[in-house]
């Protein structure tokens, strides 16, 4: 692992579960919603959910729990909800912010590839004290793909001028880290008891796997 840092020229991380500690949000945004009108959430409601879209789960919501609003008007409470998370209560992750710093000083480029909207993004990174150490920050609707495809990780790689066997990805999802392997790229796999279930599969798919940032900051100082 020493020698890992110094083969890498250029660091690409995901955002949610990674630099943010967001993934909770994901889970109990419906729970957190009912909550909110006074009602009282089903058991498992955060599985019933998970597989929806936002515009499936008001129409769940709307049915289920016999709200007088329209699904149009649930989303957009909905999404009012997640933008006021991010913008004024998300909390780092611990170390991000020094394993930034770390990378930073290494004179590693960094970028960032996210699935969530740019502006959440921004603004949880900036209130946290983590967005000056991103060069850009590249969200797949901007892409026009998933992470189930590299072109993120290919156009953050592109913009810092690094080839995937020099660029690192910090990813915490599986499939994400098992596309960013199979473009050649460098991964970090990092544990977050909100997301991923397969942590085995992640463990065996990272080149290096973590449960804290601080664990691997050392390499890049």
């Amino acid at each position: 692992m020493k020698n890992f840092r110094w083969d890498i020229k250029g660091v690409i991380f995901d955002v949610d579960g990674v630099l943010l500690d967001s993934m909770g949000i994901w889970t109990d945004l419906g729970a957190r919603y009912l909550v909110s009108i006074g009602k009282t959430p089903e058991e498992g409601l955060a599985e019933i959910l998970f597989s929806m879209s936002m515009e499936q789960g008001a129409e769940y919501l709307r049915e289920h729990y016999s709200i007088g609003l329209t699904a149009e008007e649930i989303g957009t409470g909905l999404q009012d909800m997640l933008r006021d998370f991010y913008y004024y209560e998300v909390q780092a992750r611990p170390g991000a912010q020094q394993l930034l710093q770390a990378v930073s000083s290494a004179g590693i480029k960094i970028t960032a590839a996210t699935s969530s909207p740019r502006e959440h993004i921004e603004k949880a990174l900036e209130r946290n004290g983590l967005l000056s150490y991103v060069d850009r920050m590249f969200t797949n609707a901007e892409i026009g793909k998933s992470k189930h495809s590299p072109d993120i990780y290919d156009a953050a790689a592109d913009h810092m001028g690094t080839a995937p066997g020099e660029t690192c990805v910090f990813e915490d999802s599986l499939y994400a880290l098992r596309t960013a392997a199979a473009a050649g790229y460098h991964t970090v796999g990092v544990f977050d008891s909100k997301g991923e279930s397969d942590q085995e599969g992640l463990r065996g798919s990272a080149e290096i796997y973590i449960h804290e940032l601080c664990e691997i900051t050392a390499l890049f100082q």
